[in-house]
């Protein structure tokens, strides 16, 4: 039998801890403010229309649904150490967002400052999210992003287990050190992607970045565009498909880079031994890579 719900409706609160360890609360049309930890070890809470102003508002719940909420820039470190939170509607002013929580679900939020959002959480769930801030989303695992636009530098530095569709990121230094992410039908600006990385696949995507794309234990690009990208895939182990010409490719530590051109190919056999990368440009137009061309290029 299901436990019956309590209404808590139009109140507000000040204090520290106003209902610590609530359980089964349905709150609407509430207001939290001037108090710490307003809801810290809740359990089973429907939020509805409601405000939270100040500091730590959901530490150690668990159960968590906010709907049409609002938590504004000093609800700071909000969502922390909570489990099966779903946040939906809501504008998420604060910095510091979600910490340590298992099983998130966050759909048509905005967060204007997203600075350190989204830390070591794991099965994250992402739809329709806007963010701005750095260091989004560092060192989360099983997570799945659909439709993110983010402006912030540092994003998904060591995060595991992520599929990214349909996504906008302007976001120097992403992915670095992450493992096993795929991205789909994505635009992504910014300077050194995804160092460090292991196993990164990029589908369908358009990329701009300087020396992007470098250091990487298995890269995989299937249709990818690289727009003004230079000095790519050094140290990289790649199998890359590009669509259209890439400016520069500098020492790829092995595999296969299939492109129409490359506007410059830096070899230096004292850092990489040419034989294990293949290089083959598809396009009839002369290109300056010196490479095993097909059909030929020119220079050979």
């Amino acid at each position: 039998m299901a436990e019956m719900q309590k209404l808590i409706r139009r109140q507000y609160y000040t204090g520290e801890r106003p209902l610590f360890m609530g359980e089964s609360l349905k709150i609407t049309d509430t207001i939290f403010t001037d108090g710490e930890s307003p809801l810290k070890e809740s359990r089973n809470i429907e939020l509805e229309g409601s405000m939270f102003k100040w500091k730590y508002p959901l530490w150690y719940s668990k159960n968590i649904v906010a709907k049409n909420c609002v938590f504004f820039e000093m609800a700071r470190a909000g969502i922390w150490y909570t489990d099966n939170v779903t946040i939906e509607d809501c504008a998420y002013e604060a910095p510091k967002g979600f910490r340590r929580c298992d099983g998130v679900k966050i759909r048509r939020v905005s967060f204007p400052s997203a600075a350190e959002t989204l830390w070591e959480c794991k099965n994250v769930e992402l739809t329709d999210v806007e963010a701005k801030g750095d260091y989004f989303a560092m060192n989360c695992s099983d997570m799945t992003v659909t439709n993110l636009t983010l402006y912030g530098n540092y994003s998904f530095d060591g995060a595991k287990n992520v599929t990214v569709r349909n996504s906008r990121l302007l976001s120097k230094d992403a992915f670095w050190n992450g493992e096993n992410v795929t991205v789909y039908d994505s635009f992504i600006s910014g300077e050194y992607l995804g160092w460090n990385a292991k196993n990164l696949t990029l589908i369908n995507c358009t990329v701009e970045s300087l020396q992007g794309m470098c250091y990487i234990e298995n890269l995989v690009m299937k249709n990818c565009k690289l727009i003004n990208t230079t000095l790519a895939f050094e140290y990289s182990t790649v199998d890359a498909d590009i669509d259209g010409s890439v400016d520069s490719v500098i020492n790829p530590s092995g595999g296969i880079i299939r492109a129409d051109s490359i506007g410059e190919l830096i070899i230096e056999k004292d850092k990489i031994d040419p034989s294990k990368t293949k290089i083959i440009c598809k396009s009839s137009e002369p290109c300056k890579c010196r490479c095993e061309c097909t059909p030929k290029c020119g220079n050979q």
